[in-house]
């Protein structure tokens, strides 16, 4: 059985899942007026830096990702909770 390679970086509120093996390359993640360098970024390592933006961007880009490469979980309701 083959090991998949999963990489996950959380902020408190989500985690993102990054499957490198399903990743395309489209550049949509971070390149471009609409994409996010501040988060993700191929030239550093980790590329990922869940800290770049607001958790609510984070998961709008995420939702474009054609591949599913990347995806997020929520870790709590926070989100949608008055604190």
């Amino acid at each position: 059985m083959e090991k998949v390679n999963v990489k996950k970086y959380s902020n408190g509120e989500i985690t993102i899942i990054w499957e490198p093996a399903k990743c395309e390359h489209s550049t949509i993640c971070w390149k471009g007026k609409q994409g996010l360098p501040q988060v993700f970024n191929p030239l550093k390592k980790p590329w990922i830096s869940i800290d770049g933006a607001d958790s609510q961007t984070i998961m709008y880009k995420i939702d474009q990702c054609p591949s599913g490469a990347l995806s997020y979980s929520r870790n709590m309701d926070l989100l949608d909770k008055d604190i």
